[in-house]
């Protein structure tokens, strides 16, 4: 069973071999950590996630990272808080466990996920940090045999 870190560090410089992306359904860049992590990567991510066809809040799609450290950026899509008729928990649930699921099937041994959706689409962090916490330890229950041996949840410091 892997092991979850809870961080304050830089996501974008951290020396995983996948970080996950807080996308929007586009896929493009945006504001806050998705921005930055598009700027990072460079435009062949930004080629790569225009084929993709968007993302599905609570689905999960990976590319390569490109000029980041990380191997794969695994790009999902959280709720916005209080916009989907009570649905926001399965849905942040659903973006953790799905990327988890991704990054298994893609041999990766550690993952940096920022805090989904407690940002600009305003989910109050500490449900966020609760939610997040038990859709991966779920995760490692449901597949004790995963790649994974270390996950981080990252708390941004500058």
């Amino acid at each position: 069973m892997g092991i979850i870190h809870l961080v304050r560090d830089n996501l974008i410089t951290m020396q995983v071999d996948a970080i996950v992306n807080s996308a929007n359904v586009g896929l493009i860049a945006g504001a806050g950590l998705c921005g930055q992590i598009h700027d990072a990567a460079g435009s062949r991510m930004d080629i790569e996630c225009k084929k993709l066809g968007g993302c599905e809040r609570g689905e999960a799609k990976l590319t390569r990272g490109y000029n980041l450290p990380a191997m794969y950026v695994i790009h999902t899509v959280g709720p916005v808080y209080g916009m989907h008729g009570g649905e926001e928990p399965g849905m942040l649930y659903s973006c953790y466990y799905e990327s988890m699921r991704l990054a298994n099937d893609n041999d990766v041994a550690s993952i940096g996920f920022p805090y989904i959706s407690s940002g600009v689409y305003g989910y109050p962090f500490e449900e966020v940090k609760t939610i997040a916490q038990q859709s991966i330890s779920d995760f490692f229950e449901d597949f004790p045999e995963t790649s994974i041996e270390k996950v981080f949840l990252v708390e941004y410091a500058k």
